[in-house]
């Protein structure tokens, strides 16, 4: 792997690029698999294809999910037995199934999910953690 700030070759497993201090990932002037220059706007690398990794996404690697631990809360109380929190998280199929069961046989699926979000243990359709951040 390469820093995307200075470009040196670092070891997969660095949290930092020795090189110039940076963690290897949260630069965006080279490319993480080949170490050549990119355009900091670029999402693809022109030199072999890869798809650059963003701030954005170095962001998501915490485990932390992008949707709203409240906006998820109030739409499982007030419309969990149709799915609408399950849509909001990327869940469309369970979304689909609790439209189709009332909310997963009659009820018990919403109140599952409202005691996982309180607790902080549900998560989006990406296996991150929807959070009170």
């Amino acid at each position: 792997m390469y820093c995307r700030n200075c470009g040196s070759q670092v070891d997969d497993n660095a949290v930092v690029c020795i090189s110039c201090g940076v963690p290897p990932l949260k630069g965006s002037k080279h490319c993480q698999n080949c170490g050549k220059d990119v355009n900091e706007m670029s999402e693809v690398c022109v030199s072999c294809g890869v798809k650059l990794i963003t701030q954005k996404a170095t962001d998501n690697l915490s485990g932390k999910s992008e949707k709203d631990w409240t906006t998820t809360l109030i739409l499982c109380i007030f419309l969990g037995a149709v799915g609408v929190h399950r849509f909001y998280t990327g869940h469309t199929v369970w979304g689909i199934v609790y439209i189709l069961t009332f909310g997963g046989f009659f009820g018990i699926g919403p109140v599952i999910d409202l005691i996982m979000i309180i607790s902080g243990n549900f998560k989006d359709s990406d296996g991150r953690l929807v959070t009170n951040k």
